[in-house]
């Protein structure tokens, strides 16, 4: 079954082509909303091609998208009506959706109530089932949400602290994201390892601009870093994570900002960009730390040390854990952070064989750990669009 996978941003579209588990193309349109919006578009041992174009809105990212599919040159697909299936990455579905979901009338509706909640996410999500709908009427649609694999969080984990009746009536908890990414590479530590992910406990750390990290137990979400909003949790690029809720109060008085300008600060200003006053960039970080950057050297250092303290209160939450995995962009290519997480581990079980953090290479999976080592230190490249193109097929061959 050939699948097209759309993950839909504020002024970006992410695409693949899956014909089952075969990649067959990929691309990203960039700077849509300008006459400079640009499409990268690659194929297996063809030439990148690079092409600029006016996309005002979504709906003419797509149908740029699928001209290009069906290019004689530049296409892998005979015709458009060879699309079978399309996903969609979603980020947020609440607690409306607990699994990937055939799109209908009723499902986009449950989507557009949770704009109030993910204003940034969903309407830019909805953009690309809406433009699908009308340039691929015929073609069945699949939602897959970021939210879904955190719903099997207990009470207990994903409740404030807060009066109860902001949670009855306005659904104010702990959601969670990059619940595809923790499902995936949970499930590939599993196969590492030689066993089913219902057997195992393990700690998923996605590290990226954007960070998290998950408990999974027995396959099962219990517990994760991020919340209502992806701010809560480890400091990121420019997020600032968990923080004293006083503090933005404080730095409202003091500073005279309003809502507007406290949110840009939180959101785009703080992390290890706002510590270090130099990036959001790790390998920036780690070239500047290198040099002697003390502020660099600091961003760096609580980064570490707070996703430290999330796995080990993960390992005292679950009573144990047989597997760390790290992923994403600075999980899988950053020597440096991995060591720094699990330095003076060694009581808990965790030996880390330091010529194998060294040697390995990108884009590989690699056990990392030392054969001693009780609990392992696994690293996983993500595979969010594969997860997106299984469950659409799966769901669609099943109506």
């Amino acid at each position: 079954m050939k699948v097209l996978i759309l993950n839909c941003g504020s002024s970006s579209i992410k695409y693949k082509l899956y014909d089952d588990d075969q990649q067959l193309a990929e691309g990203l349109l960039e700077k849509i909303g300008t006459a400079q919006a640009q499409l990268n578009h690659t194929v297996a041992r063809r030439k990148k091609l690079v092409s600029v174009h006016e996309i005002l809105e979504h709906h003419a990212g797509v149908e740029l998208i699928l001209t290009v599919l069906v290019d004689p040159e530049k296409g892998v697909l005979a015709s458009i009506e060879d699309i079978q299936a399309v996903g969609h990455r979603v980020v947020h579905g609440a607690e409306s959706f607990s699994e990937s979901t055939l799109i209908t009338p009723e499902v986009v509706a449950k989507i557009e109530e949770c704009i109030d909640i993910a204003p940034l996410h969903n309407p830019p999500n909805l953009a690309g089932i809406y433009a699908i709908s009308q340039l691929l009427p015929r073609v069945p649609q699949v939602a897959v949400f970021d939210t879904a694999f955190h719903q099997t969080m207990p009470d207990k984990a994903f409740m404030y602290a807060i009066p109860y009746v902001f949670y009855a009536r306005n659904h104010i908890r702990k959601y969670g994201f990059h619940g595809i990414s923790h499902y995936y590479v949970s499930h590939e530590a599993a196969a590492m390892l030689g066993r089913t992910v219902d057997e195992l406990k393990l700690i998923t750390c996605h590290l990226g601009n954007g960070s998290s990290v998950t408990a999974v137990d027995h396959g099962r979400s219990v517990d994760t870093s991020m919340g209502f909003t992806p701010l809560e949790g480890l400091p990121m690029g420019t997020r600032c994570g968990d923080i004293d809720p006083a503090v933005p109060l404080y730095i409202m008085g003091k500073e005279e900002l309003n809502l507007q300008q406290i949110n840009a600060l939180l959101n785009k200003h703080s992390g290890v960009l706002g510590i270090s006053g130099i990036s959001n960039d790790f390998r920036a970080l780690q070239e500047e730390s290198d040099k002697g950057d003390k502020r660099a050297t600091l961003a760096l250092e609580v980064f570490c040390y707070r996703l430290k303290k999330y796995i080990g209160s993960y390992i005292a939450a679950m009573n144990g854990v047989d597997a760390i995995v790290f992923t994403g962009g600075i999980g899988e290519n950053s020597e440096v952070v991995r060591e720094m997480v699990v330095k003076d581990m060694e009581f808990l079980g965790v030996e880390l064989d330091a010529d194998k953090n060294r040697a390995k290479k990108r884009g590989e999976a690699a056990d990392i750990s030392k054969p001693s080592s009780r609990i392992k230190v696994l690293v996983i490249p993500t595979n969010e669009e594969l997860v997106i193109a299984r469950d659409t097929r799966r769901i669609v061959a099943a109506n």
